[in-house]
């Protein structure tokens, strides 16, 4: 079960990368979106797991790569903002979060496109 102080964290944490991956994507990927939708911290704080979104979904890919070697810089700016809530930043470990392409897939099938296994 979370604890309270982990559901904070996570949420400070979803809000802050939310904000710093705008910019970040408006800097790198003009005409792409890229949210933060959802954060999860180990309970001793030391790392992360970021799940984001992009869309269009075929720039998934390289938005990821460069998320990937942006790393290091993303968890800086990160300490700047939340120096004086924690005292340890976490280490990022972004992943892709697959929920828009099963969002999308579930509703071609809702419109009769593709295989329907209930047909």
């Amino acid at each position: 079960m979370e604890s309270q102080r982990l559901k904070k964290v996570n949420s400070v944490l979803q809000k802050d990368l939310g904000q710093l991956l705008d910019a970040f994507t408006r800097d790198h990927f003009r005409g792409t979106l890229m949210s933060v939708s959802e954060v999860r911290v180990a309970p001793d704080l030391s790392y992360a797991k970021v799940f984001v979104s992009v869309f269009p979904s075929d720039r998934q890919v390289a938005a990821m790569e460069l998320l990937e070697k942006s790393k290091g810089q993303i968890r800086y700016e990160l300490g700047t903002r939340v120096r004086n809530q924690l005292r340890v930043v976490p280490d990022l470990d972004f992943r892709l979060d697959p929920t828009l392409d099963k969002r999308d897939e579930v509703d071609q099938l809702l419109k009769g496109k593709g295989d329907n296994p209930f047909k």
